[in-house]
């Protein structure tokens, strides 16, 4: 199985998030499966390569040509698909994987959950989605959906299609194909 997970690039964030991205590519590593990402170096998107590469994953990148530099390709890569903008980087992801891990991001990270949560529901893809949030910092972001639907602006079954996790584990058993 290939894993996708989406995370942050940005240099100045909490040692517990580079961790966390560590672990999670630690432990997919540990079941067997591999990691697609954005195939940069850099924070957590670094960690979470480091992590999978760790326990014998093959990591499998997928980086817009433009952002070779900016997002520090990492050259330890099993495999790294350049393409040529972030649409294409994003389909790309998209096909490669089996199933979507979201962690701690910005707002690419943002738009990556959205748009593959998005695809879930008009039925372009039935790949399971989990949020590994350990520390809650997505609550303001749940409370917000939460929100959103109250006020009948999300559709019946859009929230079910997330597994909002608070732990590896969790994750993990989320996102398995049975």
């Amino acid at each position: 199985m290939r894993v996708s997970v989406f995370c942050s690039s940005a240099p100045d964030i909490p040692k517990s998030s580079l961790d966390l991205a560590f672990a999670i590519g630690e432990a997919i590593g540990e079941q067997g499966w591999d990691l697609v990402w954005g195939g940069g170096k850099a924070s957590m998107m670094g960690a979470v390569a480091k992590g999978a590469r760790s326990k014998g994953a093959a990591t499998i990148g997928v980086i817009p040509q433009p952002l070779i530099k900016l997002e520090f390709e990492d050259k330890d890569a099993t495999q790294m698909h350049v393409v040529s903008d972030m649409r294409t980087r994003k389909a790309k992801i998209e096909d490669l994987s089996d199933a979507f891990i979201a962690l701690p991001g910005g707002i690419g990270t943002l738009e990556e959950f959205f748009e593959i949560w998005v695809g879930s529901y008009l039925k372009f893809h039935s790949k399971p989605i989990a949020v590994c949030d350990p520390v809650g910092f997505y609550d303001p972001l749940r409370t917000a959906l939460d929100h959103l639907a109250e006020h009948n602006f999300m559709k019946t079954g859009q929230a079910e299609l997330v597994s909002w996790c608070k732990d590896i584990p969790s994750t993990l058993d989320a996102i398995r194909i049975k």
